[in-house]
């Protein structure tokens, strides 16, 4: 195959996978799935031929992958929402990961005739969960979910996967090393996460620190600065035999809530650097499965699917959530939405690069097990959360011309605020409010048009005000158009 033929498939490829996320946007279809079938049909079996069967690279791919995917989740996370949850959310993540492996691994054992560690070990494999499937579905149908829902179900799937990591590679070292038994898992269990979580804690004070003193002259550099400080959080956790998926996140999350210089396009750079990553790692393991295998799994996978989706997820969570106050309905809710996604795929390779027995049957299990989660629950999200009345309307955001970044020294936000129908500031023009001095109306959205504000600009009923202003000058100006007519 000549360069060119490569750059050719690498671009249809690619953009394939861009077109199908608008089929998930239209029909509720994760997006997840449509890039497997990508990569499904473009392999051996499918009308691409392409005949890829290098276990190693795609694993290592996925690993790569998966560090800059969790970055971002991590980046992307709001402390404040979350920050209320973090108990239940550690929980859901630690030990709601471990019953859920221990389950789903017994039922491995008596449905497919494994071993009890190849069953744990399977368990392990499809342990972690996918949230961003779950609110790509929600958001395809305008919908969201209630507090504390969407807070808790991002964390959980955010901080998860480093566990179903840590379960999978113990388990698979004693399957391989045939010396230590289960009680080595316990040091090594906070070994992994103890150095994994000193590694991110560190590492996400020296980013913040390094990207404050850079002074870059070239505003794109900072993007790759953050690309080689992530990869080296990953190998420093590595090197302390620590868990790289962990510190990862945690650096994430540190940088998230943290403001440094170009805070806003280094944001925007790993979210597109997270998609690329999705597309190739989904792509790469749908060429790295034959299609064919899977057929003869449908009876066993299906079955195992089932225990996963209604024992093995749920009792997991009843347990975890025991001594919180969560109504039955979230409850519910919680386990339903705990679909499978890219970590278990990935986590599958593992046993194949290893080369142990039952490694392939492993592999078309979880491939199964992740295309049936998705499917069946995934596209009856919306339907659950109507009919436990857990649904809530998407807030609508609105694109504005004009972007603001709060650097040190600045005590303001840049905030939208909506006048209300029956405002006593209605007809009024801005110079005839009290308006905070400090507080800047910046521009004005009204009948999908933007008004350049003046003190003679008259407010009229459902404008959005674009405003620059501190916390508390936001609040006396939400205040005045809070004053209802009578």
């Amino acid at each position: 195959m000549t360069f060119e033929t490569v750059l050719l498939w690498i671009a249809v490829l690619l953009f394939s996978s861009v077109l199908s996320s608008k089929i998930s946007d239209k029909f509720a279809v994760p997006v997840l799935l449509l890039f497997l079938a990508v990569g499904m049909l473009a392999g051996s079996e499918g009308i691409g031929k392409i005949y890829f069967d290098n276990v190693q690279l795609a694993k290592n791919i996925g690993v790569l992958a998966l560090i800059f995917i969790i970055f971002s989740g991590g980046l992307d996370t709001n402390w404040k929402d979350t920050k209320s949850i973090i108990i239940p959310g550690i929980l859901l993540s630690t030990f709601g990961v471990l019953l859920t492996a221990i389950i789903t691994g017994l039922f491995a054992v008596y449905i497919f005739k494994f071993s009890m560690l190849e069953g744990i070990l399977l368990g392990s494999v499809v342990s972690s969960t996918d949230a961003a499937a779950v609110f790509a579905i929600l958001r395809s149908k305008r919908i969201s979910l209630k507090k504390p829902l969407k807070p808790l179900l991002e964390f959980e799937s955010g901080s998860n996967d480093p566990m179903a990591i840590f379960l999978t590679t113990g388990v698979l070292s004693l399957l391989t090393l045939k010396g230590p038994g289960l009680l080595w898992l316990v040091p090594r269990f906070f070994l992994d996460m103890g150095m994994g979580a000193l590694t991110g804690f560190f590492m996400a004070k020296a980013i913040i620190f390094c990207i404050k003193r850079l002074h870059l002259d070239y505003e794109g550099l900072y993007p790759v600065a953050t690309i080689s400080l992530i990869l080296f959080t990953y190998v420093i956790a590595a090197f302390f035999k620590g868990n790289g998926i962990l510190a990862v996140y945690l650096v994430g999350l540190g940088l998230g809530q943290a403001e440094f210089p170009n805070k806003k396009s280094i944001m925007k750079f790993h979210d597109g650097l997270a998609w690329i990553s999705q597309i190739t790692m989904f792509v790469t393991l749908g060429l790295l499965v034959f299609p064919s295998r899977l057929v003869s799994l449908t009876g066993t996978g299906l079955l195992i699917t089932i225990v996963l989706m209604l024992i093995a997820r749920p009792v997991s969570i009843f347990l975890c959530l025991k001594p919180f106050k969560f109504p039955m309905p979230k409850k519910i809710m919680i386990s339903w939405v705990g679909l499978r996604g890219s970590v278990p795929i990935i986590l599958a390779t593992f046993p194949l690069a290893a080369g142990i027995a039952q490694a392939e049957t492993i592999f078309n299990i979880v491939f199964f097990i992740v295309i049936a989660s998705v499917f069946i629950q995934g596209t009856s999200i919306p339907l659950i959360s109507k009919l436990l009345k857990l649904d809530v309307p998407l807030p609508a955001k609105k694109a504005y011309p004009i972007e603001f970044e709060k650097v040190e020294g600045i005590d303001a936000e840049l905030m939208d605020i909506i006048v209300p129908y029956n405002s006593e500031a209605i007809g009024k023009m801005i110079k005839e409010l009290k308006i905070p001095e400090k507080c800047l109306i910046m521009l004005i959205s009204r009948n999908d048009k933007f008004v350049i504000p003046s003190g003679t600009t008259v407010i009229e009923s459902g404008d959005v005000l674009l405003v620059l202003a501190n916390a508390r000058d936001l609040s006396a100006l939400q205040q005045i158009f809070a004053h209802f007519k009578e």
